[in-house]
């Protein structure tokens, strides 16, 4: 009778046990079936929340139909329950397996803002003021009050932002971006310094940063940098003035309005390299890697004029007569469907070109 009863309750914790365990493993295994959803969601896990937090915050977001299931996973693999603060992005198909991993990972949420070569530090702050999902710390700053902050207490901002993508997560601000598009600048503007071709006529990296920009501003096409810089570098060493039409451009400030005029020419703004010998104070514009190693590598040719050809690209010219007889061609007697970049309208009363 006792080894009928022993044999009972054995056979019955048996089935319990299998009961159980398989109840467990049922339930685990939902962790490994894709979440539905039907489009990708974004997650926040602030900093400090605890593992089982993290669970009920997925069961009450609907990511997951039972935070239990997580919560013993934890426990069973505590290495997968590590998770990060941050801002993620959960995609249709993820199982809460590949949640937890992202998650533990720190793989968060990145968007992106573009700085484009040749825009101003104006076109800078307005992009990262525009930027939804930024933080932002500067909007109401002056801009004596960002280089401060970025260790520039001082400096012009004008050039001194590297143009380009840069990543960001929902934890950063735009001043962060600010600091690395600055640092970025100074290590790209130091590298190619160290590179630059002897002879030229810059007494410090600042002013070919000057030049590069000027360069950035006047180049339609990229091949074209090179030959743009040799122009503008042996003018320089000429004594003759620059004569660019975008220092006039930014010279004029709010009241350029969309072409230039002779009178704009003639009035003097220290911008203005038909009134003023030699580089601007302070660039123009940002410059990207390409138009600084220009500035700093120019090429070495005769040319010392260029006009716009009305398609992108440039015509030089090593005279003036060859440079006027070119300014006829392609300005006074403008084709139909003609574009300069960046594009400049001028009234056809004596303005004659890009530089001469």
């Amino acid at each position: 009778m006792f080894k009928k009863l022993l044999i009972g309750v054995f056979s019955a914790a048996v089935l319990a046990a299998t009961g159980t365990g398989l109840w467990l493993w049922q339930g685990l295994d939902t962790l490994e079936q894709p979440v539905a959803l039907e489009e990708p969601v974004l997650f926040n896990v602030p900093k400090g929340t605890a593992f089982a937090q993290v669970a009920r915050q997925l069961e009450q977001e609907g990511l997951v139909e039972r935070d239990l299931w997580l919560r013993i996973h934890g426990r069973l693999f505590p290495q997968e329950a590590q998770v990060k603060a941050g801002e993620y992005e959960f995609t249709p198909g993820m199982t809460a397996r590949e949640m937890l991993s992202t998650m533990v990972s720190g793989d968060t949420k990145h968007w992106s803002v573009q700085f484009i070569e040749g825009w101003t530090f104006a076109d800078m702050r307005a992009a990262l003021a525009s930027h939804d999902r930024l933080k932002k710390l500067t909007t109401d700053w002056s801009d004596e009050q960002i280089m401060e902050a970025v260790g520039a207490e001082g400096e012009h901002p004008e050039g001194r932002f590297f143009p380009d993508t840069y990543l960001f997560t929902s934890s950063e601000s735009d001043l962060d971006l600010l600091q690395r598009a600055f640092d970025t600048m100074t290590e790209v503007l130091a590298e190619e310094w160290e590179a630059k071709e002897e002879g030229l006529p810059y007494d410090t990296p600042y002013e070919a940063l000057i030049m590069a920009s000027i360069v950035e501003r006047e180049t339609g096409v990229p091949y074209e940098r090179e030959q743009v810089a040799g122009v503008f570098v042996r003018r320089l060493q000429k004594g003759m003035r620059l004569q660019t039409d975008p220092t006039v451009i930014y010279g004029m400030g709010d009241n350029y309005e969309g072409r230039i005029r002779s009178r704009d020419l003639r009035a003097y703004t220290p911008y203005n390299t038909y009134r003023i010998n030699g580089l601007p104070p302070t660039p123009i514009a940002l410059p990207g890697r390409g138009a600084i190693h220009a500035a700093l590598n120019p090429d070495d040719g005769k040319a010392l004029y260029f006009v716009a050809r009305g398609d992108g690209t440039h015509k030089f010219s090593r005279t003036l007569s060859e440079h006027n007889k070119a300014v006829r061609e392609f300005q006074l007697n403008r084709r139909e469907d003609y574009r300069s970049s960046p594009a400049v309208q001028k009234e056809d009363d004596g303005a004659n070109g890009d530089a001469g």
